[in-house]
């Protein structure tokens, strides 16, 4: 018998709220011809267990800082989530999810955080909620150590996630849980569906190996639960997965797709779509429902009350909670103090900027430098935690302090390991959490490796920090792997991504001091591993775009650059200025804030008065043109770089004075014509 609380029994409520949650995600998919029934209706016996049972929620305050977390994975199985989210009392109402999929609908095709709520991230891209799972967990243990210091733990909640059969098989959790495994996170827990199904049929037909092997020689405990259907055995299972044994847990869940259709179950034909009117009738009938029932009558009064039980269960575990932290505030002052200074953002921003104006004056240094002192300056100040993916000392972001994992879940960073894809999922899980400001880094060239992970981070409006270096060909003898070519522009081309790249040490500061200050988004910092000299202005950085040399009026040629390719920019403008042209050199470290400004901002920079143009980077220049114009010109790399000194590899790709100096000359030219 289910026995979790002393308000819950396995009883005839228990089967019929099972099937309710079933013949809704059924209806709502015959109803519609398309979305996904086929997991929720198999996955339904582990959810309504995990949520009316097992899972610490209140569904009346689903932010309530002492709940577990709980994220799909297999986000096309959203009708899952989306059932036990009304069933429990969440503020989601059954006509919602018969909307589910439409514009508008709270209850979209996958699950997006701010729509709906109770969900805890954005999934769709299989195997993503299970490595940004990591990063929660591991933030809750890091948050843990912080809130808690040697009191009993209060904010060290259980990390829940559901996997499908395609979670397991995409590379980044594999990387995710290799490293939640050596970072003993046994607040975690991975629950696998184990249906052996994908849309093109069985799993064997391309993954034939031992799942549980592997997680056992991830460092994870494995547990079993033979069949779903047994909602006994699910609760003792999931109950014991949540115990703490210093490692983390996989619940291999063997469950039947579609169950109970007579002929779809099963088979890769449950997976998506509308079952047919025979298979749907036969189906409602197997759950005990006639095939004309209508979605509200599936519901019936004496389900709805079993399943509102969760809800005043969530109540009273949110108060017991509440009251043993005001108790423990009261004996213990110092973790109160802690705990409001951690949560003081402003405190924090104003001690971070003042650390970086106590820095001493700049110098003529890598960017990848002058932001490394910026994060050792400010690390202790403002709640930034994060690490490298093996590169710490060379892309400038090793800070004082023990590494984050068993020994010292205290640690000042984290050890990623060469695994690119997951750290930047584990970073929103770390944003998700909420208490940390997240930072990851690796070479520029790599950023390739986590694309879908940014992608999802500027979806959710994450205020992550990507921190990349090598930031160009003048990387120079690491040869063209390592030579980033695209991936500025790349970058560029995500929506609500803040791309970064500052030209010396004062714009890297200015930079640096808006992203602490504004976390509006994501941001990825290009960082230079060559030496840059100090620009002869400081200026504005921050607003995206200054003017940070003029001859003259400085309305004759615009000369517009980024990173290093600034300098470059500057010495052309001195040679143009000695021919008698006016000119001026604007430094754009982000696009992105730039246009931003307002447009009496953005015409004192670049007047429209000014059509003589060149835009200069390293890298692929296509989107530079909305900048130059119509008479403009664009001096950048079109190829990939070749092995050699970084100063050669420029002056090879053609990114020099002279080439800047001639773009300029045939840019003046067209003007003229």
């Amino acid at each position: 018998m289910i026995h979790h609380d002393s308000t819950t029994a396995r009883s005839h409520d228990d089967d019929r709220a099972v099937a309710a949650a079933r013949a809704i995600a059924l209806t709502v998919v015959e109803g519609k011809g398309h979305g996904h029934a086929g997991t929720a209706m198999g996955a339904a016996p582990l959810a309504h267990v995990l949520f009316q049972h097992v899972l610490r929620h209140d569904p009346s305050d689903p932010s309530w800082q002492g709940r577990d977390r709980f994220i799909l994975s297999a986000g096309h199985a959203s009708l899952l989530l989306y059932i036990q989210l009304h069933l429990t009392g969440y503020d989601l109402g059954l006509d919602e999810i018969g909307s589910a999929r439409q514009f508008g609908s709270r209850t979209p095709g996958h699950p997006e955080i701010d729509v709906t709520p109770g969900v805890e991230m954005s999934t769709g891209p299989l195997g993503q909620g299970v490595a940004s799972a990591v990063g929660v967990a591991a933030a809750s243990r890091h948050a843990s150590e912080a809130l808690d210091g040697d009191a009993e733990p209060m904010f060290d909640p259980t990390i829940w996630v559901l996997a499908g059969d395609g979670c397991l098989q995409e590379g980044v959790s594999a990387e995710a849980s290799s490293l939640a495994g050596a970072l003993g996170l046994d607040n975690l827990v991975l629950i696998w569906d184990d249906n052996g199904i994908t849309i093109d049929g069985p799993t064997s037909v391309a993954f034939s190996e031992d799942v549980r092997a592997r997680y056992r020689a991830y460092g994870w405990r494995v547990l079993e639960i033979d069949d779903v259907e047994d909602l006994d055995a699910v609760h003792d299972v999931l109950t014991e997965a949540a115990a703490r044994t210093g490692r983390p847990t996989l619940v291999a869940a063997r469950s039947d797709i579609g169950f109970p259709a007579p002929h779809r179950r099963g088979t890769s034909a449950a997976h998506a779509g509308a079952f047919g009117a025979q298979e749907f009738s036969d189906t409602m009938a197997a759950l005990g429902y006639p095939a004309d029932a209508t979605l509200a009558s599936l519901v019936t009064d004496d389900v709805r009350e079993h399943t509102l039980r969760a809800a005043a269960r969530g109540r009273a575990l949110r108060g017991e909670w509440d009251a043993a932290l005001a108790a423990r505030d009261a004996e213990r002052p110092d973790l109160l103090s802690r705990r409001r200074a951690m949560h003081d953002s402003t405190a924090q921003v104003t001690a971070a900027l003042a650390a970086i104006d106590a820095l001493p004056p700049v110098a003529d240094v890598a960017t990848r430098t002058a932001s490394g002192e910026v994060l050792t300056a400010v690390h202790a100040a403002v709640p930034l935690w994060g690490g490298s993916a093996d590169l710490a000392g060379s892309t400038s972001v090793a800070v004082p302090g023990e590494t984050f994992g068993p020994t010292c879940y205290g640690g000042s960073s984290v050890a990623f390991g060469i695994r690119e894809h997951a750290m930047a999922a584990f970073a929103s899980g770390v944003a998700l959490h909420g208490l940390w400001r997240p930072y990851a880094s690796t070479y520029l060239a790599f950023s390739d490796y986590m694309r879908p992970a940014l992608r999802l981070a500027a979806l959710m409006e994450l205020p992550t920090i990507m921190v990349f270096t090598h930031d160009s060909v003048a990387v120079g003898e690491d040869g063209p792997t390592h030579q980033p070519i695209e991936q500025v522009a790349s970058l560029r081309t995500v929506p609500g991504m803040s791309v970064v790249r500052p030209a010396d040490a004062a714009e890297t500061r200015a930079v640096w001091r808006r992203v602490i200050a504004e976390p509006d988004g994501p941001v990825s910092l290009i960082l230079s591993r060559q030496t840059l000299p100090c620009l002869p202005e400081a200026g504005d950085a921050a607003r995206g775009g200054r003017v940070v040399l003029t001859h003259g009026d400085g309305m004759g040629v615009a000369l517009i650059a980024t990173g290093s390719e600034v300098h470059v920019a500057v010495e052309a403008a001195r040679a143009l200025a000695a021919e008698g042209h006016s000119v001026r050199v604007v430094s754009m470290p982000c696009v992105e804030w730039f246009e931003a400004q307002d447009s009496d901002y953005r015409e004192s920079v670049l007047p429209r008065a000014v059509r003589a143009r060149v835009a200069v980077e390293a890298g692929v220049g296509a989107a530079w043109w909305r900048y130059a114009g119509d008479a403009g010109r664009v001096v950048s790399v079109e190829s990939f770089g070749v092995s050699g000194p970084g100063a050669r590899v420029m002056e090879h790709l053609g990114i020099t004075v002279e080439a800047v100096i001639s773009a300029a000359h045939e840019s003046i030219e067209e003007v003229g014509r």
